[in-house]
């Protein structure tokens, strides 16, 4: 895995367990701390040295899109890639954070009001997905501009003043709640108008609950945390590199079972 910062990852500890699970002893998963100025060199020299692929974090998500020789449709849509999958020195993209968000969610969001909160890069990916799948996207951000101009190049619609009971699905991909702030002070919702036939999901994971999928598991909704979309998309990475079958329990224990 290629990003800046890496430290905090859960990724390697995930990756090693499967490919231990699958028997792929000489196989190994690191990862690698990269500055922006750093990262063609980088993916390009592991690609010329024999790594199958690298998984792409913040901030190269973009730039991982821009260096490949071919991409997956989903990347191209996307306009970001976070997975590269090498032949010899030749770089296919692949975006499989879409994967993991539609696999995480309890139901299908067919013909679902869905609301994104976020205009970033894990934003573009959960609205490219949700639409995909057809469900009726709306995004919110605190620069209505961003949100604005996502919705123009991806579609769905931007709104700066959500009714958080309209939506039977709401996905945060913001960083409200990351360093431990109170989400809602940052967000258009309220901790008590969440409803039993809401679907949550918060892309901030830590070493606890966040306080947004606590305030909707309290009302009753389905609540997914960013570490089940980790574990999903991860292992959509780990079949494109292998061509195996992802042992998604080990995966999950050994991403919860994380300790820094």
């Amino acid at each position: 895995m290629i990003g800046h910062p890496v430290s905090h990852s859960r990724s390697p500890a995930m990756q090693n367990a499967a490919l231990g699970a699958l028997g792929l002893e000489d196989w190994t998963y690191r990862a690698i701390d990269a500055a922006p100025d750093a990262f063609e060199i980088t993916a390009r020299e592991l690609a010329s040295v024999g790594y199958a692929g690298v998984n792409v974090t913040v901030p190269h998500k973009e730039a991982a899109l821009a260096l490949a020789d071919e991409a997956s449709e989903a990347s191209q849509q996307i306009g970001a890639a976070n997975t590269l999958a090498f032949e010899g020195k030749r770089i296919e993209a692949h975006n499989t954070d879409a994967d993991g968000l539609l696999s995480s969610l309890p139901d299908s969001p067919r013909g679902r009001r869905a609301l994104v909160l976020g205009a970033g890069g894990a934003a573009r990916a959960a609205i490219w997905a949700l639409l995909w799948e057809g469900a009726e996207v709306e995004v919110w951000n605190r620069t209505p501009e961003k949100a604005a101009a996502l919705c123009a190049e991806l579609g769905g619609a931007a709104i700066t003043d959500p009714s958080q009971d309209a939506y039977e699905l709401i996905v945060n991909t913001s960083a409200a709640g990351l360093r431990g702030e109170d989400p809602f002070e940052h967000l258009p919702l309220e901790p008590d108008l969440f409803a039993e036939s809401q679907t949550v999901v918060d892309m901030v994971y830590g070493e606890r609950r966040s306080p947004l999928l606590e305030a909707a598991e309290a009302a009753g909704a389905a609540a997914v945390d960013g570490l089940e979309i980790l574990v999903q998309q991860g292992a959509r990475s780990l079949e494109i590199w292998t061509g195996r079958q992802p042992p998604i329990e080990i995966m999950r224990k050994a991403a919860r079972d994380f300790r820094r």
